[in-house]
């Protein structure tokens, strides 16, 4: 995450389709019996599970995507070096094998990796898989026609950084070693102590050689999951995936692989697809939907309806909403300023224009609420839920606004309850009970990004958002506040272009621990630390409701990925 690279796609393929598009669920044991409602609540084997979704599964190629997009449904055909703990809530942030024997196994100093995978895995057509194949299936990610997928080892492999991939380079990545058929070696240019949360991304697939089409792969990526692709439609429009009997339990204790076909059908009207949840008539008895969500009108309907509450899962996703400030803009320079405005802030009014305390909780910290990411209680600017505008006055006047003052606040219009007109038009009013006149400037959403991510374009006050690609305090602080990803040129993250040494340092010294907890506790006084500069305010952390039909058992939704893990899924 040292590269301007590495943030840029970042967002576009993760953040972005993720969260914005996907609007994510996740579930903890107490929001969810994972039995499904009704009935007998044993998962068995067989059927077909559909799954009902309105963005299509495009590029299904393993070096294009992340390992927690589509809602999981790569997963099913995808393995990887290590994946994510499929259980529910704060147990599925944990990273465990999967085609290796271990999470891995470090240098003394992190920067050498070293995997051992498992006896007696095999493809969808029974050769084995070896430690080439996943030395093949990375490099092959490298090439500009495959881009799009999770671009670290871009950034973390020594000489990696101008690797054009296998179809024009055909040397290979000497940072990747493969001694024999079921060992593979990394050498990064830095220590990384997360190394293991980054092999659980899809680019970790084992792709053999002589099976590689290029740009056609996706139509048919050869399996090393338990399911196989027998039908791509419309690019990923109409996916349909069958049983992989070269896939055994005997090396794969994550995924229990219970239907027999997986029929996702992309391209809906979110609308419908909760109707469609709703009455559960015939196939969508057995649907499920990983990227939509209940809104606040079909929320209030739902809970309304004993049967249909008991068909919702619950639950938190590693992001957070809030107000970024660029301190080279007056009046933001002056960090009394920025401090008032915290104060001033309503989240009380911020969380019910974001459709209600159903659907989002106020947050104080940067961190998510959850462990994994370090998350320690904290509030610098306490001003309770509805906000202090006596002290935000008095800041002000300290500042050398006495009189108030007049900023604007730059917005986009799309309606994705995150960086809304409705939340905008919420801190307005809250503001202006501080002596603080906002002038909103709303811009279509493609515009919005573009002039808050150029350092040349970057206004003084607006509202973003970020999400985690796994759950850890480094991927969610160090592209916004580590000044060495400030990128000049190109699509910036660190708004409030913080270029702290004592910030970088910890950074580093964090990135070297390989004790996860230890590295967690520190991403939290980080986390604190930073807070207190107000450079961003944080607003709130969304929370998600999902419908699946009544045919459905056996939910399981993580932390981690907040979405329905279709892996664990039977139907009835």
């Amino acid at each position: 995450m040292r590269q301007p690279s590495v943030i840029a796609r970042r967002v576009a393929a993760a953040s972005v389709s993720l969260v914005v598009a996907a609007g994510v669920a996740a579930c903890g044991p107490k929001d969810n019996d994972a039995k499904g409602s009704g009935g007998d609540s044993t998962p068995h084997k067989g059927g077909t599970l559909t799954v009902l979704n309105s963005q299509p599964q495009t590029d299904f190629d393993p070096a294009r995507l992340y390992t927690s997009g589509g809602g999981n449904v790569p997963s099913l055909v995808f393995r990887t070096l290590t994946t994510r703990n499929r259980a529910n809530g704060a147990a599925g942030t944990k990273v465990v094998p999967d085609l290796a024997t271990d999470t891995g196994r470090p240098s003394k100093d992190a920067t050498v990796w070293t995997y051992t995978l498992k006896k007696g895995l095999k493809y969808e057509d029974g050769t084995p898989i070896t430690s080439a194949d996943i030395k093949y299936g990375i490099e092959r990610s490298f090439a500009p026609e495959l881009s799009g997928g999770a671009p670290y080892l871009r950034d973390w492999l020594v000489g990696a950084a101008d690797y054009q991939g296998p179809y024009k380079d055909k040397k290979g990545l000497s940072a990747i070693e493969t001694p024999d058929a079921r060992t593979i070696v990394f050498h990064l240019d830095k220590p990384e102590g997360e190394f293991p949360y980054l092999a659980t991304q899809t680019q970790f697939t084992p792709v053999p050689k002589s099976k590689d089409n290029g740009t056609k792969y996706e139509e048919h990526p050869v399996s090393s999951g338990p399911y196989r692709v027998v039908k791509n439609e419309n690019d990923g429009e109409h996916l349909v995936l069958e049983r992989n009997t070269y896939w055994s339990t005997a090396v794969d204790d994550q995924r229990k692989a219970y239907p027999d076909t997986i029929d996702v059908r992309s391209g809906l009207d979110s609308s419908v697809i909760n109707q469609r949840l709703s009455a559960s008539q015939g196939a969508d008895a057995a649907a499920v939907t990983t990227d939509t969500n209940l809104g606040p009108a079909e929320l209030a309907k739902v809970s309304g309806d004993k049967e249909l509450a008991a068909r919702v899962g619950t639950g938190h996703f590693g992001y957070t909403n809030y107000i970024a400030f660029n301190p080279t803009v007056k009046p933001f320079d002056n960090p009394k300023v920025r401090e008032a405005i915290a104060y001033a802030v309503d989240r009380s009014s911020v969380v019910n224009a974001a459709g209600g305390s159903a659907l989002a909780e106020p947050a104080t910290t940067f961190l998510p609420d959850q462990k994994s990411f370090g998350y320690t209680p904290y509030d610098p600017f306490p001003a309770g839920t509805s906000g202090n505008p006596a002290k935000a006055k008095d800041l002000l006047a300290q500042a050398g606004y006495k009189n108030g003052l007049t900023v604007t606040l730059t917005h986009s219009n799309a309606k994705d309850f995150e960086t809304s007109p409705e939340i905008a038009t919420a801190l307005q009013d809250a503001l202006k009970k501080a002596g603080i006149t906002v002038k909103l400037q709303g811009l279509e959403d493609n515009d919005y990004r573009d002039k808050i991510h150029g350092v040349k374009t970057e206004p003084g006050f607006f509202l973003a958002h970020w999400g985690a690609d796994w759950p850890s305090g480094g991927p969610f602080l160090a592209p916004i506040f580590d000044g060495r990803q400030i990128v000049k040129d190109g699509a910036n993250f660190n708004t409030g272009l913080l270029n702290d040494k004592s910030v970088n340092d910890e950074i580093d010294a964090i990135n070297k621990l390989t004790d996860l907890d230890a590295a967690a506790q520190r991403w939290g006084a980080l986390d604190k630390k930073i807070g207190e500069k107000a450079l961003v305010v944080p607003l709130f952390h969304p929370v998600y409701k999902r419908l699946y039909g009544k045919d459905v058992r056996n939910i399981v939704i993580s932390d981690w990925t907040g979405v329905l893990d279709i892996s664990q899924v039977a139907v009835k």
